[in-house]
């Protein structure tokens, strides 16, 4: 059987795309044709070259639409890739939006730009991707046809991502795996473990990732007296990230906004104990002090003390992990998930070649 091929549009060297990807490759039989961007979107002068990319970017699609005759179209973010996709002219058309909306920065000069941008490419889309409930508020609001939506994550390799954990229990272990960026607020983490260093509770925090704020948050750990205390290990291949996250008893994730995070299921995977800001996308899989712990957006005195009540509370800590991989088996399980998105697909596809 020939295998059918997908262009996918976006950033493939994200863990998220790759999951995509190779769910599609391993469960759908497909060849993935990637095309993506080069321009980084950090700095002025550099979103100016990406405008100007992007500008451009369409007449480059095409070419590779003649090249490889692609059968169908996918693209992350709404309000760019998803647009291109839109206009590409390849049918059948499934995007995915990334977050709680991708309207984002909510008050952005671009916003109203980008919801025309959005509600075209909602509208030419054959098939959109809600990866968490909290996605479909802002699709609601948006008037889209819900009938077009599939509310379902990706899912993470519960194989790789063992249920085991290796963690030292007599000092809190914590680990963070999300970009370095402003909207993650790892500055806020770093200050909730300076007041756990002055309470004189041993602890070792793990920061993998990369992003604008490195620098700045590695300066702030010397300030507050806690680098010898903080790694920051950069990006790493997402191959070694299980075997960190199983060294981990608590997992936190600040983030202001939030739709679904493949990070969060993976810390549920690996028996690491989650801690999340309180925000639609976690709410939607932790409840407060049933299986995680829920703290306001950028409280660190807060994230400090449920910190220190979840380390106390370890037979509690221990019944929420075993919980949590329940969950993510019955929910967020890649292979499960997968197929019925890569059969989704291959519906699509056999409907638009028969019309």
């Amino acid at each position: 059987m020939q295998k059918k091929k997908i262009l996918f549009l976006g950033e493939s060297y994200r863990a998220d795309a790759i999951t995509w990807m190779n769910g599609l490759r391993e469960f759908g039989y497909f060849e993935i044709i990637t095309w993506e961007l080069k321009t980084p979107s950090i700095g002025f002068k550099n979103r100016v070259l990406r405008i100007l990319e992007f500008a451009f970017a369409l007449s480059k699609i095409r070419k590779l639409t003649k090249t490889y005759h692609p059968d169908m179209v996918i693209a992350e973010r709404t309000t760019s890739y998803g647009f291109l996709a839109a206009l590409s002219g390849i049918k059948p058309v499934a995007i995915a939006q990334q977050g709680r909306t991708d309207l984002w920065p909510e008050k952005s000069f671009s916003v109203p730009l980008k919801k025309l941008i959005q509600k075209y490419a909602f509208k030419k889309a054959d098939l959109i991707h809600a990866w968490g409930p909290v996605m479909t508020i802002s699709m609601i609001q948006a008037k889209v046809d819900m009938t077009k939506v599939l509310v379902l994550p990706k899912g993470i390799n519960l194989v790789k991502f063992g249920n085991e954990n290796n963690a030292n229990p007599e000092k809190i272990c914590a680990i963070v795996t999300r970009s370095l960026l402003p909207e993650y607020r790892h500055a806020i983490i770093l200050q909730s473990f300076g007041i756990l260093n002055e309470k004189g509770i041993d602890f070792e925090l793990t920061i993998i990732g990369d992003g604008s704020q490195l620098l700045y948050l590695k300066h702030l750990a010397k300030i507050l007296s806690i680098e010898n205390k903080v790694h920051f290990t950069g990006r790493i291949p997402n191959t070694e990230l299980p075997k960190l996250l199983q060294q981990a008893n608590i997992y936190i994730s600040m983030p202001i906004t939030e739709g679904v995070s493949a990070s969060l299921f993976e810390a549920m995977a690996t028996n690491c104990y989650p801690i999340v800001s309180d925000i639609g996308g976690n709410q939607s899989w932790i409840k407060h002090q049933k299986n995680g712990q829920l703290v306001s957006v950028d409280d660190f005195e807060m994230l400090a003390e449920e910190l220190i009540w979840a380390f106390k509370n370890r037979e509690y800590r221990e019944n929420a992990v075993l919980k949590n991989r329940e969950f993510v088996e019955q929910n967020a399980d890649y292979s499960t998930n997968m197929k019925i998105i890569a059969s989704k697909y291959h519906d699509l596809i056999n409907a638009n070649g028969s019309r």
